[in-house]
């Protein structure tokens, strides 16, 4: 038992794992095991809180509130349903119409949200019922929402890129760039899951009511949001930070001018308070996953566990099918961002060993992630959709596996052929 508390690392890695079995927040495991270690060896207790400070006092990270904030004004602003009315009647009553205009808006929407579990709660609430209403099964309904949203981390702007390019110091600009043709690519491959599962029971999408241009000139304020963020920061005019402020006031100008939805101030003190919400659930496990990255890194956990994934392989092939394992395991059970600051400061070195290109590395852990996601037990996703439509975990599950594994086949295409995330960086000279 001596011999147990004579190695820190060991120690670190037991009283995180512990309470994380016994269901413990993965906030307050990572924040407390740090803690303890910390005072246990001597480490200097009173650098904790400067360390705590210092985890989520990062300009980068600044734009993690604010694209939150983004997401629920342009939600409230209208801006998600006439999206989802555009859509609808480009694809009209086409087989699996319904279920691929889904899968569009989703992919559109996570260049105005960034983030998944949002991206369902603002188009859930829309497509689920109007699925359902012509006809499409309510699991299937619900599943395809989940999934698809999931795509959120990955469309630029992602939160997820956000929080990797501040631990790997990677150019978030590059990887919103590199993000793009992998998000379109599991989009596609969505696409022709969700058609095929729709062809053979026969599911349809809704007559055009309305002609496509009149569609487009009601969602033409909405198509621009992403033009707008992205074509900003692509053009120089602004950093991904000062996008996401942009993408506020830009918000808040098509709900009180345009489309006239923020009409009270009620409603604007309710998007702040749901915003702030989230935000400090995010900024909460941040600042308390930078602390136990301190604590590992000082003990030597992290050099050992990229010692123990090395001396396991040195092929760098199956190295990383088992990194893309682990990561798959890992996002069963942890959220996006938990998993960043846990695992990459032990893969980095193996980057770095392998002269993996950081940016494609990002792109691969982030889409992989994405599908953790909507994988049980903790599937955010999924409990997001099962409460929006009604139904349990259970009853969503089943539809869920042809989806994922679409989205696995798309993952597997951007492991090994890392042009699909290496084209557009290259191209812009990012």
């Amino acid at each position: 038992m001596t011999e147990l508390f004579q190695d820190p690392a060991l120690v670190l890695l037991l009283l995180f794992v512990i309470p994380l079995a016994l269901r413990v927040p993965i906030a307050i495991c990572l924040g407390l095991s740090a803690s303890i270690v910390a005072w246990m060896y001597d480490m200097g207790i009173d650098m904790l809180p400067y360390n705590f400070f210092a985890g989520v006092a990062k300009v980068p990270l600044l734009a993690i509130p604010f694209f939150i904030l983004a997401g629920f004004i342009m939600e409230r602003a209208g801006i998600a349903a006439r999206i989802v009315t555009l859509v609808e009647t480009i694809v009209g009553d086409m087989t699996g119409g319904l279920a691929i205009a889904t899968v569009a808006v989703a992919t559109f929407w996570g260049a105005v949200s960034g983030s998944g579990p949002a991206t369902v709660a603002a188009l859930g609430l829309i497509l689920i019922p109007a699925m359902v209403k012509s006809g499409y099964d309510k699991p299937f309904a619900a599943a395809n929402v989940s999934v698809t949203s999931g795509l959120a981390i990955v469309i630029p702007p992602s939160i997820a890129f956000i929080v990797y390019g501040g631990i790997a110091d990677a150019s978030v600009p590059a990887l919103f760039a590199a993000g793009i043709i992998p998000g379109l690519l599991v989009a596609g491959c969505l696409m022709i899951c969700v058609y095929l599962i729709s062809k053979k029971h026969g599911y349809r999408g809704l007559p055009r009511s309305v002609p496509v241009w009149k569609a487009f000139k009601d969602a033409f304020w909405g198509v621009m949001t992403p033009v707008v963020i992205l074509g900003g920061i692509y053009g120089g005019i602004f950093t991904p930070t000062e996008a996401a402020a942009v993408a506020i006031f830009y918000g808040l100008f098509v709900g009180v001018f345009i489309y006239r939805t923020f009409n009270s101030f009620e409603i604007l003190l309710e998007v702040l308070v749901e915003s702030v919400k989230a935000t400090a659930v995010i900024m909460f496990v941040v600042t308390c996953a930078g602390l136990f990255a301190w604590v590992a890194s000082t003990v030597g956990l992290v050099e050992k566990g990229a010692e123990f994934l090395l001396a396991l392989s040195d092929n760098p092939w199956v190295l990383l099918a088992l990194i893309n394992i682990i990561l798959l395991l890992a996002g069963m059970l942890l959220d996006a961002i938990s998993i960043y600051y846990v695992l990459l400061p032990f893969l980095l070195p193996l980057i770095r060993h392998f002269g993996w290109d950081v940016v494609w590395f990002g792109v691969m852990m982030t889409v992989n992630l994405a599908i953790g996601q909507i994988t049980p037990p903790v599937a955010v996703n999924l409990y997001v959709g099962a409460q929006i439509s009604g139904l349990t975990i259970e009853e969503i599950t089943p539809a869920v596996i042809p989806l994922l594994i679409a989205a696995v086949l798309a993952l597997v295409l951007i492991i090994y052929v890392p042009w699909f995330s290496t084209f557009l960086p290259a191209l812009w000279g990012l």
